[in-house]
């Protein structure tokens, strides 16, 4: 009984202690919960119609497009500047298709297998002619190949052969991604055609638009340019601001947030003294080719980024800045260390020689080996006795096991080579200096090849050039003294203000970046420079980041948020200037509109001020340029075309740039006038389609909630 007294006593307290082990443990469980959801969200590139997409599937959409790119191309690698491209494409592609699959599902649209091997079937669809089945005397796409090769596929042993698998299989991925590709085309323009059907044109609308196309008139125009009206003679109230920031808000509706930034960025260079230590360098290499040393070993010495081949070569072999000088040079001169600026080196050349000699050569070989060395070059001997005899090349090439048949080698297709072995060098110059029809015995370490020389042709002047080219770097201690200065002005600024103020005592220079968005790829045009990037998006207003190493090792970053602009509409101050420019021009333009109100002719508007000029070709179907502006003005186009012949416009035309009088001194058809009508409705209704198509996604855009956060990974 005493203990439940105590109980009754203390029940409040009891019933507090339970409630906040209960809340805790409710607590545990929603913050594992949240923390998971996070953790989950954090592994999201983005959200499209509510369906997320994880870092790996884009990342395998990504592999899916590079890898076609690189088959269709013919490339091993792509550049950032094009994988970045390719990233954007794969994900626009990602966003678009699914919004249409969203769309089309609920319209009952598809594309069916049977509609998929129909096409398949005629062959005539731009990506299937990318494909490797294309048949090379139809140039269209061929079905049976495809099949054949699917069935092929199947029957290759992976053990057996592991390097034919693998291309079997880059093949077999490639036409996967080409048919899921012509599948979403297909849905695409079935759904764009639905659109196209639901828009009708009329026959007025349609000779108005012939008409837009093919009548041509002549005016004689009277300019009036905004700018002789200064700003200062044309107030603009805030309440007229905000009156016009209201009518116009639609114009100012931003569909992604963005970031205002400042930004102070540093590119270190070579010093003086690293300038020097280089030129010492070049003057030594300079000396030693005067005096006729070991080219090709002053070369690699030197570190020259172009290597010495020995090879005659044309012009196009060489940099713009060497090729302009081969042809005022003398054999044996070395001309002294320059600089080229435009990629940033010193260099020197001597030139070695220069021949005449054929840029495209026209020759047939038969390779010769035996058991051994010697074996080979007895059979040589035999065949190049046999050829000098007049026996037929390709009678012995064929009892060899080899066709003897011609081929052609071009300058182009070796000059750009950046290293060639003896046995290299021997061919191609037996190629490019023996005569047509001359048969040479060429003896190399692997055993013999007897070429024929077939024809010559396009004898240009090629030479052979020592080229040292060296880009001018700093070195570690200029671009350690370069971080130290960088690093001591960020650390000193903890504000804006600060990044501003003390920017000239370091003789740095703060930049402005306005309207910055995530989906880009570098910031200040600067590469890597994507963990800056993804602090601009995670930071909050006034913050500094830290210190950036970014560019080619090169570039030093630091970067401000200023501002940070949410979804939805701007903000009156942000848009404030805009709204002030567009005011003051209608304002200019009512200032002249009642300074010529009672003009009647363009000689009294030249009277009072106006520019006058005759303008020819003007159709409604195409804005009219404006000499005395610099500037196409549409409203004019509209004007004109409304004005009869030999009439004087009624009012005074608002333009973008300036406001207009004028005359029309002639109006009539053009001398090839387009008269297929039917063409010009299809037209019309093509543009339609293409026009509402582009609102639609516009507003499914908006509606689909996509959230892009791939600036966090990539």
């Amino acid at each position: 009984m005493a203990v439940l007294g105590t109980i009754r006593k203390r029940g409040t307290l009891l019933i507090i202690i339970i409630g906040l082990g209960l809340f805790a443990f409710i607590a545990e469980e929603m913050f594992r919960s949240c923390e998971a959801t996070s953790n989950e969200r954090r592994q999201q590139v983005g959200e499209v119609c509510g369906q997320r997409i994880s870092v790996q599937e884009f990342q395998e959409m990504v592999d899916e497009y590079q890898n076609a790119q690189k088959l269709t191309q013919g490339v091993e690698n792509l550049t950032d500047e094009q994988l970045n491209a390719l990233k954007d494409q794969v994900w626009n592609s990602y966003v678009t298709n699914t919004i249409l699959k969203e769309e089309a599902e609920q319209l009952g649209l598809s594309v069916t297998d049977e509609e998929l091997q129909n096409v398949l079937k005629e062959g005539t669809e731009p990506l299937l002619l990318q494909s490797p089945f294309v048949n090379q005397q139809t140039r269209r796409f061929d079905v049976t190949m495809l099949t054949k090769f699917l069935a092929e596929v199947k029957k290759v042993d992976v053990q057996q052969n592991a390097q034919m698998t693998e291309y079997y299989q880059s093949i077999q991925n490639y036409w996967s991604f080409i048919e899921k590709t012509l599948r979403q085309e297909l849905l695409s323009r079935k759904y764009q055609v639905l659109l196209k059907n639901c828009l009708l044109t009329n026959p007025k609308s349609v000779q108005t638009a012939m008409d837009g196309q093919n009548i041509e008139n002549t005016v004689l125009l009277a300019v009036a340019p905004y700018s002789n009206i200064n700003d200062k003679d044309v107030q603009v109230t805030e309440a007229e601001l905000k009156s016009k920031y209201n009518e116009d808000k639609e114009k100012y509706k931003q569909l992604e947030e963005s970031r205002d930034i400042k930004y102070v960025e540093y590119h270190v260079s070579a010093s003086v003294a690293d300038h020097k230590a280089l030129m010492d360098v070049m003057n030594n290499a300079y000396n030693s080719l005067q005096v006729g040393d070991d080219v090709e070993n002053i070369v690699r010495k030197a570190q020259s980024s172009i290597p010495y081949t020995g090879l005659p070569v044309t012009k196009k072999a060489f940099t713009a800045d060497v090729a302009v000088r081969l042809d005022s040079m003398q054999v044996g001169q070395v001309i002294k260390p320059y600089e080229n600026k435009a990629d940033n080196t010193l260099n020197l050349v001597k030139l070695i020689s220069k021949v005449s000699l054929p840029d495209s050569v026209e020759y047939r070989q038969i390779q010769v080996g035996g058991a051994s060395v010697d074996e080979a070059r007895k059979t040589a001997d035999s065949i190049y006795n046999a050829l000098k005899g007049g026996a037929d090349f390709e009678t012995i090439a064929k009892k060899y096991g080899q066709e003897g048949r011609t081929q052609w080698l071009t300058s182009a297709m070796y000059e750009r080579s950046t290293s060639v072995d003896g046995d290299t060098r021997a061919f191609l110059d037996a190629l490019n200096t023996t005569s047509v029809n001359d048969v040479k015995n060429l003896s190399f370490a692997q055993g013999n090849v007897i070429i024929q020389i077939v024809n010559r042709k396009a004898f240009v002047d090629k030479y052979v050039a020592a080229v040292i080219k060296h880009t001018i770097d700093f070195s570690k201690e200029t671009y350690s003294a370069a971080y130290n200065k960088f690093s001591q002005y960020v650390s000193e600024c903890a504000s804006i203000e600060d990044l501003e103020k003390k920017a000239a005592k370091y003789g740095f220079s703060v930049s402005d970046r306005k309207n910055m968005f995530n989906n880009e790829h570098y910031v200040a045009g600067v590469r890597g420079t994507r963990d800056a990037l993804k602090w601009i998006f995670e930071a909050k207003e006034g913050s500094i980041s830290p210190l950036y190493e970014c560019g080619n090792n090169d570039c030093l970053l630091v970067v401000a948020m200023n501002k940070i602009h949410e979804k939805g509409y701007a903000d009156f101050e942000d848009v404030k200037t805009d709204l002030e420019a567009e005011l003051k021009q209608e304002k200019k333009y009512d200032v002249l509109k009642e300074k010529y109100a009672s003009v009647k002719t363009v000689a009294e508007a030249k009277a009072k001020g106006m520019l006058v000029d005759t303008v020819k070709q003007i159709s409604f179907g195409a804005p009219v340029y404006v000499k005395a502006i610099g500037s196409s003005e549409p409203a004019l186009s509209g004007a004109v075309a409304a004005t009869k012949q030999g009439a004087f416009s009624g009012h005074l035309v608002k333009g973008k740039q300036a406001a207009y009088l004028f005359q029309v001194l002639k109006k009539g058809e053009k001398e090839n006038p387009y008269k297929d009508i039917k063409a010009i409705d299809r037209q019309l209704q093509m543009q339609n389609a293409q026009m509402v198509f582009n609102r639609l996604m516009y507003d499914l855009y908006q509606n689909a909630k996509v959230v892009d956060n791939r600036f966090l990974f990539f």
